[in-house]
């Protein structure tokens, strides 16, 4: 294990150890206050948060991006504290945390024994949104966690997303799909954050007047198994709930090949995505590279991989 792996790996443990004892108004300061720094710094991620803004405000200027930027670190790191201190949360915290819109869409598709698949962008806190699924609507269900380096950093996400009630599986291994697709016709519920693929499965689309990858998976196992395919989306507001919604389902179209069906579809995740994202930008968790046209070919996969998010 290399040094910066090593510091990885104890961070994130001094995190979950550390921060989840500390009392909520505390963890609150201290979270902005590392948000603060990190965008004063001006390194690549704030850089690439607010490349990733201007598609998504276009009309915004330096000072508003600036401005949208600060108020992202401080999204993103409401995000960690919260989810570094949720092993400690108790179900009345969890339940008084989180408001849904429209989560009827979810009960209905499972009390009518179809399977459905929750698809989600890098929004405010999708860990927070299981937690709640898990213990508020008590309805478990199955997820995929990315390869992280090293492989105890991994481990610990892993552990922590399962200490929620979460079944993980690892996104690599090729046996991920069949299990989730089990699932579904057993009538279960599976969440995906899906808003970025750059793999060479990824299907195109059309994101905010640019051409970008998103996961065929969530569009396949929706046509696979019958599972109704539901986007939902979540944000932050000045108080301690986190908001959401969930939207109208994305229908299987009735004509077509399986390839165009599963375009058709993926781009009105992607739709129905940047509704969410162009109402609450500064709550959209996206640091890395997306558009096609930021990616360089030259670069490694290597690089993606260290720009991975859990």
């Amino acid at each position: 294990m290399s040094a910066r792996d090593r510091l990885s790996d104890a961070l994130y443990g001094a995190g979950w150890a550390t921060v989840k004892k500390l009392p909520e108004p505390v963890a609150v300061r201290l979270g902005r206050t590392i948000a603060d720094l990190a965008w004063k710094r001006r390194g690549q991620g704030v850089l690439r948060l607010e490349s990733n803004y201007a598609r998504v405000v276009p009309d915004a200027g330096p000072e508003r991006l600036a401005e949208l930027s600060r108020a992202g670190m401080r999204s993103y790191l409401r995000y960690w504290m919260e989810s570094f201190r949720l092993p400690a949360w108790s179900p009345e915290r969890i339940a008084n945390g989180i408001d849904i819109k429209d989560i009827h869409r979810v009960t209905d598709g499972m009390a009518a024994g179809k399977g459905v698949v929750l698809a989600l962008p890098h929004l405010a806190n999708w860990d927070l949104a299981g937690a709640w699924a898990t213990t508020g609507l008590g309805i478990p269900f199955t997820t995929v966690a990315e390869r992280l380096k090293p492989e105890t950093l991994y481990d610990r996400f892993v552990a922590y997303r399962e200490g929620l009630g979460m079944e993980v599986l690892p996104h690599s291994g090729g046996s991920a799909f069949g299990t989730l697709a089990r699932r579904l016709r057993d009538g279960g519920l599976v969440c995906l954050v899906a808003d970025r693929d750059l793999s060479a499965s990824g299907v195109e689309v059309e994101f905010f007047g640019e051409t970008a990858r998103m996961p065929a998976g969530p569009a396949l196992l929706a046509q696979h198994t019958g599972a109704l395919l539901l986007p939902a989306t979540l944000w932050y507001d000045d108080s301690p709930v986190m908001r959401g919604r969930v939207h109208p389902a994305v229908p299987v179209p009735e004509s077509g090949t399986r390839a165009e069906k599963t375009s058709v579809m993926t781009q009105a995740l992607a739709d129905a995505f940047a509704t969410g994202i162009a109402d609450h930008p500064e709550d959209w968790h996206m640091l890395q590279r997306l558009w096609l046209k930021d990616l360089d070919p030259a670069r490694d996969s290597e690089q993606d991989a260290r720009e991975g998010t859990p």
